[in-house]
């Protein structure tokens, strides 16, 4: 009896132990993140400056779920964003703010301390058609869509990890696949805006997006452009993240660079006869007795997607938590892309403005306040 009394004493007394052992085991899985809805509102009354009745709604998600033990790694980030903006006016009230879906993943095998063999995938769009917002009753122009543009990517690289907080990836096998797909039903849909003689909405956006080549027509001697749905590449890519939280601050960033292996120098010219415009190559031109002065110049037959031309993605995110429920958040995104045209009007203090479309970088910035949760 005096055994069993005292072996269960002992069990007593070491139950606690073990439980604060495994207390202090810490779960290889971390989830980090930020959840909100930001909102504003303006109102105007007898306002001698001008300006409408407004609304704007931004609901957002950021989640990065880590895994680490032993040599094994795997990172996810997910990052959503959509926001409506009510404007009191006549035409064009209800309108798109923001809209993103990006998702990246990668699994890693650490060959060295803080060293990682890594296989990444990612992939970027959006939820709703882009359009544009005349103000004047003209039909909006659509710019974007789900999957015009969109793109994917797959690469096999070197993932430097210090910490949980920061981390620097290179790839020299990079496979990025870039679509502007928009399907006969779409196309169709729009065709009264859009002329399906004249490849409809579809040719539009991927004319936007560069999924398109110039192929060379040997029976009139001369380029022509070849749209297609996608445009895949074998290129380089650096990748860098930073994901920190002190207290009730957060802050996460991630920028992304892509460059194609490509680098073909033939330099493309348009040249009209008789209201015609055809393109030709500096030799095609020789060849058909043309001046190339009197020729307009349209780059490189790759449409500058040429190694040293960088894809850049550099998204910001920071989030300030108080009174447990409330938030403040500053959200900013740079891009600029190689073969993405953005119209632009210039004024050369002629009768007309002109415009001119070419890369160009793009910038948006979202200070709000609202109802959020950041973990």
């Amino acid at each position: 009896m005096k055994k069993i009394v005292l072996l269960l004493a002992s069990a007593m007394m070491l139950m606690p132990l073990m439980a604060q052992e495994t207390e202090k085991k810490e779960s290889p899985w971390k989830c980090t993140g930020l959840l909100g809805l930001n909102a504003s509102a303006t109102g105007l009354w007898n306002w001698a400056a001008g300006g409408n009745n407004n609304i704007t709604g931004v609901a957002f998600g950021k989640v990065r779920l880590l895994y680490a033990e032993n040599n094994l790694s795997w990172e996810t980030n997910l990052d959503l964003e959509y926001g409506l903006t009510f404007v009191d006016q006549t035409y064009d009230k209800l309108q798109k703010s923001s809209d993103h879906i990006i998702f990246n993943t990668k699994f890693g095998w650490a060959f060295a301390p803080k060293w990682y063999l890594t296989v990444n995938a990612g992939f970027e769009s959006q939820f709703a058609h882009g359009l544009t917002y005349p103000g004047d009753g003209t039909p909006n122009e659509i710019i974007s869509k789900w999957l015009a543009p969109s793109y994917t990517d797959i690469s096999v690289g070197i993932d430097w990890k210090p910490n949980d907080i920061f981390s620097v990836y290179i790839s020299p096998i990079a496979g990025r696949i870039t679509t502007a797909c928009v399907s006969d039903k779409v196309n169709d849909k729009f065709a009264e805006q859009y002329a399906l003689e004249d490849g409809g909405l579809r040719q539009v956006l991927q004319e936007k997006y560069g999924t398109w080549k110039y192929e060379e027509d040997k029976a009139s001697d001369a380029f022509a452009k070849k749209f297609t749905n996608a445009r895949a590449e074998l290129g380089l890519t650096l990748k860098g993240a930073i994901n920190y939280k002190y207290k009730d601050l957060t802050l996460m960033t991630s920028l992304k660079l892509f460059t194609p292996y490509a680098w073909d120098k033939t330099k493309l010219y348009d040249y009209t006869v008789d209201g015609t415009t055809t393109t030709y190559s500096e030799a095609q031109m020789e060849s058909h007795g043309f001046d190339i002065k009197d020729a307009v110049y349209k780059g490189f037959r790759d449409n500058n997607r040429r190694f040293g031309n960088f894809d850049v993605d550099w998204d910001v995110a920071i989030s300030y938590q108080f009174l447990k429920c409330l938030n403040v958040t500053l959200s900013t995104s740079l891009k600029y892309y190689n073969g993405v045209m953005i119209d632009k009007v210039f004024d050369k203090g002629l009768p007309t403005e002109y415009t001119h479309a070419a890369e160009r970088v793009q910038f948006k910035g979202v200070l709000g306040l609202g109802v959020g949760y950041s973990f």
